[in-house]
Formats: C-alpha cells, structure tokens, sequence
C-alpha cells in the first residue's frame, strides 16, 4: 500500500466569513457559552477518500515547524448542487471538508 502524501490528502484552507468566526471563538469572552471555546478551529478542503486520522496526520506534517498538535477532526461531506449555466442544466462538484481543533495556544497563522 503506497502512502499518500500530506498535500494530496489536504487540498486548500477553506476560508469563509462562517470559518474566521470560528477561528476567533478562542478571543472572544464576552459570551458564557463562548469562554469555553479555547482551542482554536480551522477548516480544510480535503480529499474525499481520507478519514480523520489521515487528516489529522497530514495537518500535523503540514505544519511540523510551528509544532501544533491536532485535538480532533470533524469532516461534512458537501453534497453536489444542481446548477444552471446559459439554460442547461448541470451539476456543481461536491467535496468534503474538515474542521480541525487543535490545542490552546497553538495557531497556524503567524503573527508579524
């Protein structure tokens, strides 16, 4: 069995204005049910074929020099919508991601 490697399993950071919120969850401690939030949350495009451990493996090699450590994995698979484009009728790809939690104080953006 050949080993897939890190950059084929994680396909692209997913960045939405739905996924920065939860990237800012940690800093936020104005809300009670927000201060337990402390780990920070990241979400991926991920290959449709990887389970979480694969995930999390890939995520921690990706980012080996800033030595973070992946707590848990939560994937979704994006089920494929139907679209139109000049009156046909076709569809748009489905894909899988993955919200990935790491540990408090780890983060994978670098702060200049």
């Amino acid at each position: 069995m050949q080993r897939k490697s890190p950059f084929d399993i994680i396909k692209s950071r997913h960045i939405t204005e739905k996924a920065q919120v939860m990237e800012q969850l940690q800093f936020n401690s104005s809300n009670p049910c927000v201060k337990a939030c402390d780990t920070p949350k990241y979400v991926f495009i991920v290959d449709k074929k990887a389970n979480k451990r694969e995930i999390a493996g890939a995520i921690e090699e990706i980012y080996a020099e800033k030595k973070i450590k992946v707590v848990s994995v939560n994937t979704i698979n994006v089920m494929p919508k139907e679209r139109r484009m000049r009156g046909r009728k076709g569809m748009r790809a489905g894909f899988k991601k993955a919200i990935v939690s790491l540990e408090a104080g780890d983060s994978i953006e670098s702060n200049v």
